[in-house]
């Protein structure tokens, strides 16, 4: 391999490495802010149950909790919190923070009240009551999560009933919302729509690939489909809304496999091939403004070579726009930055409506305005 070549690779490396690394890091972002919420769980909370705890690292899973590792990262414990799931279970006079500390199996070790917002003297007879927060101990996750208080005979601590009740419940209440999640967790399953993106996307492979796709009456054909089916009837486009909300939450690959396959081809097929298969060969919005780059006007605007140098920027700006909210966990409506929802005609919104009817437009005089010079998907 030629020293040439030796470059473009790493180069093409560097750039999925820096991908990976932002969606790594805002996927920590939302786990962490949805774990551990305004109070963070540090390391000396549970030492009194796992002595030789050095860290803890937030759980992806529907459980929603922490991993208890000793210094070589080999995994001790777990500990589940019980709010923010449980803030709305009110004792005498205010919520109370509890931690639920595992074994690997997931048995109950121990039960360690963090805080609380209740009377403080019923919060103290609570935790030197020498029964109460043992009930649990030895019970499985599961099976605490199925109890029912009464039945088992739990009773609340003398002088303290209320709040001591309240937080049985806000421990079961923890317990079963992520049992309830785990269990509800979808099988894979391919529908209509994700074999019609699967589909689209062999196809689109094949016009990018090979001549097939150079004759125009097959090129028009297949735009027809990608405006009609893909953007109008399926309606499962790229766009940095999606981007963002996996990069945060997950990628559904159970729920919506056709989707996730797509979007893996739009982004690996570059980096790999330099052919940018989405833009050129998929995107409904694309092929729309291509038909009316074709009937527009045939004296096109050749816009100055200083402003179309700074428009650019615009792409690679709102991309960096959205990288930064979604790293700040800032609320944002990142639809209204791309044309894209505007194929779903029933719930597109005004901002998004703007800039598709905007862009359609200056593709008629600019060949492919928005794509050149407004698309942030694009420039990913």
């Amino acid at each position: 391999m030629r020293a040439e070549q030796i470059k473009v690779v790493l180069l093409q490396l560097y750039r999925f490495a820096v991908l990976a690394f932002v969606v790594w890091l805002a996927r920590e972002q939302n786990t962490r802010s949805r774990i551990a919420g305004d109070r963070p769980v540090s390391v000396g909370e549970v030492r009194g149950v796992f002595t030789n705890a050095a860290r803890l690292r937030p759980d992806h899973t529907e459980r929603a909790g922490y991993l208890v590792l000793d210094a070589e990262g080999i995994e001790i414990g777990y500990i589940a919190r019980t709010l923010p799931q449980g803030n709305r279970i009110i004792g005498y006079c205010g919520v109370t923070d509890v931690l639920v500390l595992f074994d690997t199996s997931l048995r109950v070790r121990g039960v360690k009240v963090r805080g609380s917002e209740d009377t403080y003297s019923h919060v103290e007879d609570i935790i030197t009551d020498r029964k109460f927060l043992k009930k649990w101990n030895g019970m499985a996750w599961d099976d605490v999560a199925a109890m029912n208080l009464k039945k088992a005979g739990i009773e609340g601590v003398s002088g303290a009933t209320m709040t001591s009740m309240a937080m049985a419940e806000s421990i079961v209440h923890r317990l079963k919302v992520s049992s309830n999640a785990l269990a509800a967790r979808p099988p894979l399953r391919f529908e209509a729509r994700d074999c019609g993106l699967i589909g689209v996307t062999v196809l689109a492979g094949v016009m990018a690939f090979t001549r097939f796709g150079q004759r125009r009456r097959v090129r028009i054909l297949f735009q027809l489909v990608l405006v009609g089916y893909v953007g109008l009837i399926n309606g499962d486009l790229i766009a940095q809304s999606l981007l963002a909300g996996w990069a945060k939450s997950g990628v559904p690959w159970t729920t919506a496999p056709g989707l996730v396959l797509l979007v893996a081809a739009a982004l690996l097929v570059p980096w790999a091939a330099k052919k940018p298969l989405y833009c050129h060969q998929i995107c409904p919005h694309g092929a729309a403004q291509e038909w009316l780059g074709r009937a527009g006007w045939k004296n096109r605007w050749h816009l100055p070579a200083s402003f179309a140098a700074g428009l650019r920027w615009l792409p690679g700006l709102l991309l960096a726009y959205v990288v930064l909210m979604v790293m700040l966990a800032i609320p944002a409506d990142f639809a209204g930055l791309e044309p894209f929802d505007a194929y779903i005609l029933l719930s597109a919104g005004g901002a998004t409506m703007a800039v598709a009817v905007v862009g359609l437009a200056a593709s008629v005089v600019v060949p492919q305005a928005y794509c050149r010079y407004g698309c942030p998907t694009g420039a990913l």
